[in-house]
Parts: C-alpha cells; structure tokens; sequence
C-alpha cells in the first residue's frame, strides 16, 4: 500500500489547512475546513480532487467551508456526534473508527477545547490530527470544558507511540515556546527545542507536524507530573490535573 500524502498550508490568520491524500485510490480528505480558498488551492496545485472532510469541533475557524467544499465536490463529511457540524454525513464519538482509503481511522474523544472535541488516529500510518487538543509545546483554552476533562483529553494522546507524527490546528508555537520556558526553565530539551522554534518562524517556516515524543519530552501541558515543573510551581503535593490546571491558567493569562 502506498503511503498518504499530506498537504500543509496557512488558512485564515493563524490556522493550518491539511490535505491528506491517497494516491492509488484518488481520495482527499482535508482535516476540518477553516477557509475555502486556501484549501482550492492547495488541491489545485497538487492536482487533488476533495473526497472528505473530517471535521474535528464547531468552532466557526474550523467548518466554516464545509457546505462550500461540500458543495463543489460532494464532499463527505465525518465530525463528532456530540456538536452541531454543517453538511454532516457521519457522525462519531470516542472508540468509534472507520475506514478511509483502506485505512483505519480511530476516533479520539478528547472534550477540553469544546466538550465534543474529536481526534483522528490512522495507527498504521502513525498520524495524529489533534486540532485545538494539543498543540506543539501548548493545548487549547478551555472554552467549554473543565481542566480535569482536558488532562484526561490529553493522557488520551499521550498514551500513543512516541513516533506519532501529530498534526495540529494553529501556528501559535511560538508565544507556546516562550511561556513554557516560564514554568519548566531548567529542561535542557524544551530550551533547545525554543532556539529552533524562533529561528524557523524568523524565517517564515512552519513548526507543524511535531510527535507524540517530542511533546512528552517538552510540551509543560503534558508534564504535570514532572517533578521540576511541580517545584517550580510549589505544587509538590498536588494532583496532575490540579498541577495542569495552574499551567493553563498561567498560559491564559500570559
């Protein structure tokens, strides 16, 4: 089986488009939908005709060219059960899977972001589409959930192979880097890492994808337990999702 093919490219202000493609069979199927234009193109220049949209939560930045894409191409469209998707074809929650291009896509329920949040897992491609649940060195706000929920949302992902290739949904890496150094000033990986990060975004580089891995090992929301990160908060004796919860706050108000 020949390997997908993926697509990235900036949407709107600070989102990312993905294209994920199947060569032998043609389908495409773009990760959420946050602007039509920018996903026009990105098909027109790889010669790519849209199949699918697997939409992730409601958020307007998010599905606002579903009906538009699913207008054009007959798009199918596959979201979560839980939320309100336009054009929706298929909805799934957490455990379900399904199958595209021949290959399994596990569905992920991770509420924090928004209660019904979903992820897409393709396990044999080892591809993660997280969206607005963890983001390189960051997570999303919590608009509609709770800290314990998002902690739990997170382990979820965690909990996948280290070689996980993620995809996420906004180019916000750099304001993530700079606050994590705050909470976790001593971790030789996560200042390395920083260093980079500037110098690719100085020159106009993309800092997606990242993997499971290298978000264990550096990104301060999946490292409650850390024993630094709980010193240097003075969260000795708290729980993980009462030390994760001090760091989002944190994070929200930097």
């Amino acid at each position: 089986m020949s390997p997908l093919e993926i697509d990235l490219f900036a949407c709107r202000s600070d989102n990312f488009g993905v294209l994920l493609h199947d060569p032998v069979r043609g389908l495409t199927a773009s990760i959420d939908a946050p602007e039509e234009k920018p996903i026009l193109d990105a098909l027109a220049r790889r010669g790519w005709t849209l199949s699918h949209i697997f939409t992730t939560h409601h958020h307007h930045d998010h599905i606002e060219a579903n009906l538009a894409l699913k207008t054009r191409f007959g798009a199918d469209i596959t979201g979560p059960a839980r939320e309100s998707i336009p054009g929706i074809d298929r909805k799934v929650d957490g455990g379900d899977s399904f199958d595209f291009a021949g290959r399994r896509v596990e569905v992920i329920s991770t509420p924090g972001h928004t209660l019904g949040h979903i992820c897409f897992h393709l396990p044999e491609e080892k591809l993660l589409f997280a969206a607005d649940t963890l983001f390189a060195l960051g997570c999303g706000r919590l608009f509609e959930g709770t800290p314990a929920q998002m902690w739990q949302s997170l382990q979820k992902l965690a909990a996948l192979p280290d070689e996980t290739t993620v995809y996420f949904g906004h180019e916000y890496t750099l304001s993530n880097a700079r606050f994590a150094r705050t909470v976790d000033p001593d971790n030789a990986a996560l200042l390395d890492r920083v260093a980079g990060i500037e110098d690719v975004r100085a020159k106009g580089g993309f800092t997606a994808p990242t993997t499971i891995g290298l978000e264990k090992a550096t990104n301060p929301f999946l490292r409650a337990a850390d024993p630094a990160i709980r010193r240097h908060l003075g969260m000795e004796r708290a729980s993980d999702s009462e030390v994760f919860a001090e760091i989002r706050a944190r994070k929200d108000r930097f």
